[in-house]
């Protein structure tokens, strides 16, 4: 394979995988939330931490899309 172009998949990964650095904020904000609420309302709390988890799911879901974005630039 031509150098250049194992190069460029290389440094395309890398550009990809900067979304996990998003995921990994998002997700604490996510629990830094629940933590708010529950200390200002703790009388719901099963309600906030079902919407927690939810939130967990979709911001974890834009973490996985980068990973595999990622790799399939590598191994494409």
């Amino acid at each position: 394979m031509n150098t250049t172009l194992q190069s460029a998949k290389i440094i395309g990964a890398g550009l990809a995988t900067i979304g996990l650095a998003g995921v990994g904020a998002g997700v604490g904000i996510v629990f830094a939330a629940l933590v708010n609420a529950y200390a200002r309302n703790p009388s719901l709390k099963q309600q906030l931490f079902g919407y927690t988890i939810l939130g967990f799911a979709l911001t974890e879901a834009v973490g996985l899309f980068a990973l595999m974005i990622a790799f399939l630039i590598l191994f494409t």
